[in-house]
């Protein structure tokens, strides 16, 4: 019997998630389509999460995420609560995904579509149009193998040990590449050490090092150029307001600059919360906040999983917002500008804990997209430098020297003084990452993934300890990025219609 009807049977069963982070949404959707009576907290004054802009001089600025691929994620929402999606959201699709900046001066503009990437790659780089398509295969394969087991189920019940699909994925284990880094995949294979870069900077996707993840992550660039990169009317913002409209619209409440100081739990057994020092009782609750600040904050007097919480976080972010007095023909929505030693810049990260003096610089400029972002004849710039998570660094003298580092490497790129076309600038570092989000010390993925067991150690989407408590977003499994939250959501939805605990 559907849900919905078992549901009809008994009470309306009452639902608390705290936070409205992609991953919450898209949980309060499902439920609420089922029939749930779903109750969502915020502390912010509107929905996101990480998805955030900023607006100032004329400037709008995406925050947060700043890369959309797998749309049929958000599509699949609409459909299920019975609403045109062209109502609430629309987006158009990027014939190329991203331009490449090296430090000899190669530049390469990377086209969406496979074929065409193969063919401007063999153009560019010491590489045939053959060898490509082969990489692409295979990336395929390790995700077509591995996406029902890691991505669309919880890795952590005992009945997907043994599915189909998991039996499937160990037969074929040594063809998924768990047992070398994606670093050694990608110079192994490719001899142009400039194309294993552009492959390896897909471990930064879940806030890796490629010289430590293992080489399953080389199933990424197989989603970006399979699925495409798309860039949202309005910019990245809509995503979450868009889905805040649609779930405000099928009956989701929601509660917004409300602090929540406690999951109350009796008997093992998650029962409600503490909200703006008043007691609300539930009969589920979900917690889209970071795990650890869920178990140092909200369940503080409850049993800990250690191994879980103090696992390598992931890297973090230093971003300047920048309104820049100048067009620019070779910029696009995304940019990479690359360092020379890719090395050197991820050892600083995650050994050293510090910043490299010549770091991989990221551009975003939504503009390109929306000329309204930026006023005539300029640009906005999302300026991002991949960073350690704060760690009691020394914030305003890595700023000002990496703010220093990012311009002479920009110069020398766009042969230009930037420093003289900044008109506006904001800073973003990563104890304000950790302020604003309650991200674990600013870490933009939870943990990282820098060993072959990272999966598994990632904190599963339920208790094992409290019945009907549940965790979703970007510091549980499957793990971060908008697609992974919205996967999350999915897979707490399927879990708690599937608790007999909530069908008394």
């Amino acid at each position: 019997m559907h849900s919905y009807y078992l549901l009809k049977l008994y009470k309306l069963k009452k639902v608390f998630i705290i936070g409205s982070g992609v991953a919450g949404l898209s949980c309060a959707i499902r439920l609420k389509s089922e029939g749930y009576d779903v109750h969502v907290f915020e502390k912010n004054k509107d929905a996101g999460g990480k998805i955030s802009e900023l607006k100032e001089n004329g400037f709008r600025f995406d925050m947060g995420p700043s890369l959309f691929t797998m749309p049929h994620l958000i599509e699949d929402l609409f459909k299920l609560s019975k609403k045109n999606i062209k109502s609430y959201f629309n987006y158009k699709k990027k014939e190329n995904i991203c331009n490449y900046f090296y430090e000899d001066g190669t530049s390469f503009c990377a086209p969406s579509d496979k074929k065409h990437f193969a063919k401007k790659a063999s153009d560019v780089f010491n590489v045939t149009e053959k060898e490509i398509n082969s990489y692409f295969e295979k990336s395929k394969k390790k995700f077509d193998l591995t996406k029902s087991v890691f991505l669309e189920k919880s890795l952590h019940k005992s009945e997907n040990y043994f599915s189909k699909e998991t039996l499937k994925a160990v037969f074929n284990i040594s063809t998924l590449d768990v047992n070398k880094s994606l670093s050694s995949l990608n110079e192994k294979t490719f001899k142009d050490k400039r194309l294993a870069q552009y492959f390896n900077r897909f471990s930064t996707y879940n806030g890796s090092s490629p010289y430590k993840t293992p080489a399953i992550m080389s199933m990424i660039p197989h989603l970006e150029h399979h699925y495409g990169t798309f860039f949202p009317e309005g910019g990245m913002k809509e995503i979450s307001k868009s889905l805040y409209k649609l779930a405000k619209d099928i009956g989701v409440k929601f509660n917004f600059e409300t602090s929540i100081e406690k999951i109350l739990v009796k008997n093992k057994k998650a029962i409600g919360l503490t909200v703006n020092s008043k007691t609300k009782f539930a009969d589920t609750v979900i917690s889209n906040a970071d795990i650890n600040h869920t178990y140092n904050k909200l369940l503080s007097d409850q049993y800990h999983p250690k191994n879980k919480l103090n696992q390598e976080k992931s890297s973090s972010a230093l971003i300047f917002f920048w309104g820049i007095k100048k067009r620019f023909n070779n910029i696009d929505l995304h940019n990479i500008f690359f360092s020379s030693d890719y090395k050197k810049e991820f050892d600083n990260i995650f050994e050293k804990k510090l910043i490299s003096d010549d770091p991989t610089v990221y551009i975003n400029s939504t503009c390109k997209e929306n000329p309204n972002d930026a006023p005539k004849g300029c640009e906005n710039w999302f300026t991002m430098i991949n960073v350690p998570h704060n760690d009691g660094q020394d914030w305003k003298k890595i700023i000002k020297d990496s703010r220093k580092n990012i311009i002479k490497k920009l110069n020398k790129n766009l042969k230009t003084d930037i420093s003289k076309l900044i008109v506006y600038e904001s800073i973003l570092d990563p104890s304000q990452i950790e302020l604003n989000t309650n991200s674990d010390k600013g870490a933009l993925y939870g943990s990282s993934s820098n060993s072959m067991f990272s999966a598994f150690l990632r904190h599963p989407n339920f208790s094992n300890k409290i019945k009907n408590l549940y965790f979703c977003g970007g510091s549980v499994h499957p793990g971060g990025g908008i697609p992974l939250c919205l996967m999350s959501g999915k897979i707490v939805s399927d879990l708690i219609q599937k608790n007999p605990h909530l069908l008394n």
